[in-house]
């Protein structure tokens, strides 16, 4: 069984192992982007908005569950490039104006960049095994 977000769902071999492996690596630096930007609006003087009400409205990028393995993966890609686009663009208009904040998102684009590297990898293999 696999574990994606809330939802299980039955994928064997080794590349649903890889798979589990690299979603929870993700996940886990996902919670850690988010930490060092609430740390960073708390630094500014801002109040972090943790409230799970309005997140879709908020997000880039649309959640769409994938029915199997490879949707999944297709679907993470998606929102994985969604998010480097978003990081670069805050960091353009950023600028000079709050060198901080501005290392901050280079730091977690970079994080991104790796995720879909990897999530095109495990698609690659996917597609060739």
């Amino acid at each position: 069984m696999l574990r994606y977000k809330s939802h299980y769902f039955r994928a064997d071999g080794i590349n649903a192992n890889v798979a589990a492996q690299e979603f929870l690596e993700h996940a886990e630096q996902e919670q850690d982007h988010a930490d060092w930007l609430a740390e960073r609006i708390v630094q500014l003087g801002g109040k972090p908005d943790f409230s799970p009400e309005g997140l879709a409205s908020r997000a880039h990028s649309e959640f769409v569950e994938g029915e199997n393995l490879k949707e999944m993966i297709q679907e993470d890609l998606v929102a994985e490039r969604i998010a480097i686009d978003s990081y670069r663009e805050i960091i353009q208009y950023l600028g000079d104006r709050d060198p901080t904040s501005r290392r901050i998102l280079e730091d977690i684009l970079a994080q991104e960049e790796e995720h879909a590297d990897d999530m095109a990898g495990l698609l690659a293999d996917l597609e060739s095994g």
